[in-house]
């Protein structure tokens, strides 16, 4: 296969296979080059063709805290008080920016994410 940018899916099939095909080659030689540079095409072409959206900020809270098995209480140091905690959680009041920069820097979560406008408890979006 020539390499040259995706354009359609049997292409990206195509990428796919021989991707699949070059997978166990030998770092640094001209196969694992290759392998490389079809990544970057297969990545460019999903990118475009299905992108995936950052999720939601109150739900990747959620999921980090039950990945790290982290409390309510871990999140005092980083949002504030208890009752801060419940409340941004809850969806009741949304993430400051003071609250997003302490959660980035203290438990190293992405800021682009937590700054992503989200809807609260009652519809409306939070920004």
């Amino acid at each position: 296969m020539e390499l040259k940018p995706i354009r359609t899916k049997a292409e990206y099939k195509m990428a796919l296979a021989e991707a699949e095909a070059l997978w166990d080659a030998p770092e640094k030689s001209p196969e694992a080059d290759r392998l490389e540079v079809l990544s970057l095409l297969i990545q460019n072409y999903e990118a475009r063709h299905h992108p995936i959206p950052d999720p939601d900020p109150i739900a990747f809270l959620l999921h980090v805290m039950e990945a790290r098995g982290l409390t309510r209480k871990d999140l005092e140091p980083f949002i504030g008080s208890r009752a801060r905690v419940a409340e941004i959680l809850n969806r009741v009041r949304p993430l400051s920016l003071d609250m997003i920069r302490n959660l980035s820097t203290g438990l190293g979560l992405p800021a682009e994410v937590l700054i992503q406008p989200y809807e609260a408890g009652d519809g409306r979006k939070a920004a």
